[in-house]
């Protein structure tokens, strides 16, 4: 599996946010936790459902939503 295809879209999901493996936790939690100093061992020991390519997956999904296209208007 490689590590993007871990964050899934489901309507039926969490408003069709992006989310891991289905499950109901979205990137944007796991991207909080991160955020606040939380270190991968303390998450996965909180969801031990997740596993640690799915942290990767969230930060590799973030890094693409973040390197948009600049169109300079002259």
């Amino acid at each position: 599996m490689s590590e993007l295809s871990r964050i899934t879209f489901d309507p039926n999901i969490c408003h069709g946010r992006p989310t891991i493996r289905g499950l109901r936790i979205r990137v944007r939690d796991v991207l909080d936790l991160l955020a606040a100093g939380a270190d991968v061992a303390e998450i996965l020991s909180d969801y031990p459902y997740l596993e640690e390519a799915d942290i990767r997956a969230v930060l590799a999904y973030a890094a693409r939503q973040s390197d948009h296209t600049v169109l300079n208007v002259a």
